[in-house]
């Protein structure tokens, strides 16, 4: 075995390849369709919805990090678990705790510097390249996860200023867009363009979701969320099974750089 193929045994998070980004904005979507299932469609409520998608969280954290290898399968329950907890989480902290979206936006997102910042400071990088022992997979995690939350937090914002659900789409997509551009024409840490590509995906499959699911008086299609979800689920099943999975090194020195 070479040094980088020991190496990259050790990572059990996925290359970032165009699978990794369509499986993470399906992930993304089904976390928004799933979350208001449960806190909406089955009348639990946003406290409630958390605390199971939460516990559900913990699980498969738990699971991912005492994991000896990488399982596609695993990663994306844990992502689609962060997902749907953000969704819950953001709902709580824009409508039960009365903050609203720019307050609750603005939290998010310090909780997410603070959590960058923690683990720069405690492991020298924030680097994906980096997840290979339990220390950096728990801060790997608990970013996930408040980025996932931000992201919710941000596309509800941005739809409901005036933009709608169909124009916050747009503009996140024309977002990512000039992520791709600056990954391909600039030296911009690839690092930063992950980390903001990652958050990204959140609210543009948040507003997909709330696309897919809200009444037509609010700008909606009217779907199931059930169903959406459903449809969801099997399209990323159908995705880990179809699209090449394997753990990587994440472009390699390419992300390595701060």
């Amino acid at each position: 075995m070479t040094a980088r193929e020991a190496r990259d045994a050790l990572s059990k998070v996925p290359a970032v390849t165009l699978g990794f980004w369509i499986i993470k904005i399906a992930a993304t979507t089904l976390g928004e369709t799933g979350g208001d299932t449960v806190s909406m469609t089955m009348n639990l409520g946003y406290l409630v919805g958390t605390a199971i998608f939460a516990t559900l969280l913990v699980a498969f954290v738990t699971w991912q990090i005492r994991a000896t290898r990488f399982h596609p399968a695993l990663y994306w329950a844990t992502i689609i678990a962060s997902t749907t907890a953000g969704t819950t989480m953001a709902d709580f902290a824009d409508r039960s705790l009365g903050i609203g979206y720019p307050g609750g936006t603005t939290l998010l997102f310090l909780c997410v510097l603070g959590s960058l910042a923690a683990w720069h400071y405690a492991l020298g990088s924030v680097s994906v390249d980096t997840v290979r022992t339990p220390k950096a997979e728990i801060f790997y995690w608990v970013t996930i996860t408040f980025s996932q939350t931000l992201g919710t937090a941000l596309g509800d914002w941005i739809a409901d200023a005036g933009l709608g659900y169909e124009g916050g789409a747009l503009v996140f997509a024309a977002g990512l867009l000039l992520l791709v551009a600056a990954y391909f024409w600039t030296s911009v840490s690839r690092v930063t363009l992950f980390w903001a590509a990652f958050i990204l995906t959140r609210p543009l499959g948040a507003t997909v979701g709330d696309l897919l699911d809200k009444p037509t008086n609010q700008g909606g299609l009217a779907f199931s969320r059930p169903l959406a979800s459903a449809i969801l689920a099997v399209f990323i099943i159908g995705c880990i099974w179809l699209l090449p999975q394997r753990a990587g090194r994440h472009s390699g020195e390419d992300f390595a750089r701060e």
